[in-house]
């Protein structure tokens, strides 16, 4: 059974949406980060700065945390209004 999905328009959501999966998982920081061969200071500074992650962290936390990626045509809505909001 699928879970729920969550659309991404910003990296602020990217880092949150990381860090409530962990949170959800009852996961640290830092055994996440054992998980995934890096440091704790760097998952948080990931949750924090998701615009910062590269796909190859991404894909690996992704599979830690038991999460894929899904891409589509993003659907008609605001635009973003500011380059920070916006990819």
């Amino acid at each position: 059974m699928a879970g729920p999905t969550h659309p991404l328009i910003n990296p602020r959501q990217l880092g949150t949406i990381l860090q409530s999966a962990r949170k959800a998982q009852r996961l640290t920081q830092a055994t996440l980060a054992e998980r995934v061969g890096m440091s704790q200071s760097r998952i948080s500074y990931l949750e924090k700065h998701a615009a910062e992650i590269n796909v190859g962290q991404l894909m690996r936390i992704f599979t830690a945390l038991g999460l894929e990626l899904t891409i589509g045509t993003r659907e008609q809505g605001p635009a973003a209004t500011t380059p920070d909001e916006d990819w």
